[in-house]
C-alpha cells in the first residue's frame, strides 16, 4: 500500500445516524480507529449526537483548539466550543502543556497505523464550501467546482492539496439576468488540461422561455484567467447534466429530457454536435441524473436509472463513438427497487485501470460495484455500504491503481465514507465529517491516497 504524504488529521467517531446506517463504536483520528482505552479524548458534536468536528493538524492549531475546560469526571459530561471545534475530555485532562503531548500521541498513532487506514485525507480549502465536483488532471492538479452565493466558482489545488488558487467565477456578466441564478452540475478535465463545466439555472422558476431551461456550458483554457462565455448548449428543458472528457479532445455532455441524450465535441469543447437520443427504447428516471466518463479504451460510459414498469434499476451505457457503433447497455444493480415515482437520486461512475467503478442508492442505502471494460459486474458483485442518502445528494466512488476503493456519500450536510480493499472487503470503520450542500467530491492523489473536499 502506498504511504500518503498529505498531512491532514481529523478526530471523531463513526456511529449510526444520518448518513451512516450501522454502528461503528470507535473513535477515529482520520480513518485510524482509536479505542476508548487508547486516548481519553472525544470530539463529538453535542448538537448532532454521534458526529464530530475536525481538528486540523499542526502544533499551533492544536494548542489553539485544545484548551483547558471545566467539567466532571464523566467522559461525556462536558464540551467546549471554539472556532467550530468541540472538545471533550476527562476532568482536568487538558493542562497547559497537553497540546504537545496529544500531538505526540497522534503522531505515534499515525506512524503505527496501517497504510490502508491512513489513505483518506479531508481537505478544507480556504474560501471554498458546498463543493459539487472534484477532478484530478494528468499533472496532478486538482480542480474543484463549487457553488457560492453568486453562482458557480472554480478553484485549483497543486502539490496534492497544499497550494490553493483564488476562487474564479464561472458565469460571465453577459449571461446574468435579474433573478437568474446558475448552479454547478459537473466538471471534467480534457485535452491539455482544459476544464469543462456544466451548469443549470432557475429559468423555469422565473418563467423564462423554455429554451433557457437547459444545459449551460463554459470552459477554461490552461493559460486563461477567465472562463469562456457561458453557452446554452442544448436549447431545451432538461436536467441530470454530466460531462466526460478525454485526452484526445472528445467532450460528451449528457442530460435527461424525457429520454437519455448526449452531445459530443471532437475539438475539446469548441463545437458540439446536435443532441442525440442514445436509444429511444430506454426510459430513464427523468428526475434523477446521469453520470458520464470516458474509459481507458476510449468508450463513453453513462450511468443512469431506468424506470420501465417502475423498476428503478441502474444501467451502464457503453458507446464506442470513434467507430460509430451503436450504444449498448448492461444492468449494474442487482437489488430490486419497484417504486411508483422517481426517487430523485444521484449516482456516479468513474474509470479505473481495468474498467469502471460505480456507486448508487437503492431504497436509501448506498451500493457500489466494480465493472470490467464491457460493463460486466466483477466479483464479489454489488456491495452494500454503511452509507445512506437523501434526496438528490451526492455519491462518490474512486479506485486507486492497487484496487483499493473509496465510497463516499452525502446526507443531511454530513459526508460519510468507507474504504474497501481490492477484494471488496471494508477496511477500517466508516467515517463522517460535517459538509454543507449536496455534493460529494474527491479525487485519487498521485501517491495513491484519496482526498475528500467537504
Amino acid at each position: 500500500m502506498p504511504r500518503c504524504r498529505t498531512p491532514f488529521v481529523c478526530l471523531g467517531r463513526a456511529r449510526a445516524g444520518p448518513g451512516i446506517a450501522q454502528d461503528a463504536n470507535q473513535f477515529l483520528i482520520g480513518t485510524i480507529p482509536i479505542r476508548d482505552s487508547d486516548l481519553s479524548l472525544r470530539v463529538p458534536d453535542v448538537e448532532t449526537p454521534g458526529y464530530y468536528r475536525e481538528v486540523p493538524p499542526g502544533l499551533g492549531r492544536l494548542e489553539h483548539e485544545l484548551r483547558p475546560i471545566a467539567q466532571s469526571s464523566a467522559i461525556d459530561s462536558g464540551a467546549a466550543r471554539r472556532d467550530n471545534c468541540l472538545v471533550k475530555t476527562i476532568a482536568d485532562l487538558l493542562r497547559s502543556g497537553l497540546a504537545l503531548i496529544l500531538f505526540s500521541a497522534f503522531s505515534v498513532s499515525l506512524a503505527q497505523a496501517s497504510d490502508a487506514t491512513n489513505r483518506v485525507h479531508v481537505i478544507h480549502v480556504p474560501g471554498v464550501s458546498n463543493v459539487v465536483k472534484a477532478r484530478s488532471g494528468v499533472d496532478g492538479t486538482v480542480h474543484l467546482l463549487f457553488d457560492g452565493e453568486d453562482g458557480p466558482f472554480y478553484a485549483k489545488l497543486r502539490d496534492d492539496g497544499r497550494t490553493f488558487s483564488a476562487p474564479l467565477a464561472i458565469v460571465d456578466a453577459a449571461a446574468k439576468k435579474p433573478g437568474l441564478k446558475f448552479s454547478a452540475w459537473d466538471l471534467a478535465v480534457g485535452k491539455g488540461g482544459r476544464v469543462h463545466v456544466a451548469m443549470g439555472n432557475n429559468a423555469w422558476k422565473l418563467k423564462l422561455p423554455q429554451n433557457e431551461w437547459s444545459l449551460y456550458y463554459a470552459s477554461l483554457a490552461p493559460a486563461a484567467n477567465a472562463f469562456s462565455p457561458v453557452r446554452n448548449l442544448n436549447q431545451k428543458p432538461s436536467e441530470g447534466f454530466s460531462l466526460a472528457a478525454d485526452d484526445r479532445g472528445s467532450v460528451a455532455a449528457c442530460f435527461l429530457s424525457g429520454k437519455l441524450f448526449s452531445m459530443v465535441s471532437r475539438d475539446n469543447g469548441e463545437n458540439f454536435g446536435a443532441s442525440a437520443e442514445i436509444n429511444p427504447a430506454w426510459n430513464p428516471c427523468d428526475c434523477c441524473t446521469t453520470s458520464a466518463a470516458y474509459g481507458k479504451d476510449g468508450k463513453l460510459a453513462v450511468l443512469y436509472r431506468e424506470e420501465t414498469n417502475n423498476d428503478r434499476d441502474m444501467f451502464i451505457v457503453l458507446w464506442n463513438q470513434n467507430r460509430g457503433a451503436k450504444p449498448t447497455r448492461a444492468r449494474v444493480s442487482t437489488t430490486g427497487w419497484n417504486i411508483n415515482g422517481c426517487p430523485m437520486t444521484y449516482f456516479t461512475i468513474a474509470p479505473t485501470d481495468t474498467g469502471y467503478v460505480a456507486a448508487w442508492p437503492t431504497k436509501g442505502r448506498i451500493y457500489f460495484a466494480r465493472l470490467n471494460k464491457n460493463g460486466a459486474v466483477l466479483p464479489p458483485g454489488e456491495i452494500l455500504t454503511p452509507g445512506s442518502n437523501g434526496m438528490r445528494t451526492g455519491v462518490l466512488a474512486l479506485s486507486a491503481s492497487d484496487g483499493v476503493t473509496l465510497v463516499a456519500w452525502k446526507n443531511k450536510d454530513i459526508l460519510g465514507w468507507q474504504l474497501y480493499d481490492a477484494k471488496g472487503r471494508p477496511v477500517g470503520e466508516p467515517s463522517l465529517t460535517a459538509s454543507p450542500g449536496n455534493g460529494a467530491a474527491g479525487v485519487v492523489l498521485r501517491d495513491g491516497c484519496f482526498a475528500l473536499f467537504p
